[in-house]
């Protein structure tokens, strides 16, 4: 494929997040998500050989995207248990904020597409196993530079947040109220030991 043909690929992902975020998967066929990137109909299989590959790119392009800001944010100066708990404030935000391309995918499409889809299954599955082991490099580096006080094993600590952060962001869809997300950032900032102000 051509770079302007990657460049159009790009943009129809980009394009179609936020339409997925809003309707889910099922619900947004292939010509609304044409329209809405002013791309000529007829040319989907020119970048996509299924709706369920564009799914899987879709999925892949967010855990790009995602895993790249994560590794920014955690990235930064400051304490590891610093550095973990913006990472976390950054997720609260983005699932408060009104746009919806920082939306997750993984809250929205979950069960949704891994009943419909191995292969997007797979890719959630991937996607989420390499979230948790950077939120674990994160506590163990913690642990090492004094920051983080958890009794549990990085890995164990690091599943125990995604899931409650994943819980959080749902029921904050489900009750349109960010109170679960501003619980899952107290639980974890207690789980890491940390003081209101540290």
């Amino acid at each position: 494929m051509s770079a302007s043909g990657v460049d159009v690929r790009r943009h129809i992902l980009e394009v179609a997040h936020p339409l997925l975020v809003r309707k889910g998967f099922s619900a947004v066929g292939l010509a609304e998500v044409l329209e809405a990137a002013q791309v000529p109909k007829g040319s989907f299989y020119h970048y996509f050989g299924s709706k369920e590959s564009f799914g899987e790119a879709l999925l892949e392009a967010y855990f790009t995207d995602c895993l790249a800001r994560m590794d920014d944010l955690l990235s930064k100066r400051g304490t590891s248990a610093q550095r973990l708990v913006a990472y976390f404030r950054d997720w609260l935000e983005s699932q408060t904020e009104a746009d919806t391309q920082q939306r997750c995918l993984v809250v929205k499409l979950g069960a949704e597409v891994c009943d419909l889809s191995e292969n997007m299954r797979a890719v959630l599955d991937r996607g989420t196993q390499r979230i948790v082991a950077r939120i674990a490099r994160g506590i163990e580096a913690g642990k090492k530079d004094g920051s983080v006080k958890t009794a549990l094993d990085a890995q164990t600590a690091a599943v125990t947040l995604y899931q409650s952060w994943l819980g959080a962001s749902l029921l904050a869809k489900i009750t349109r109220d960010r109170a679960p997300l501003d619980t899952a950032m107290s639980n974890t900032r207690r789980m890491l030991g940390m003081t209101k102000d540290g």
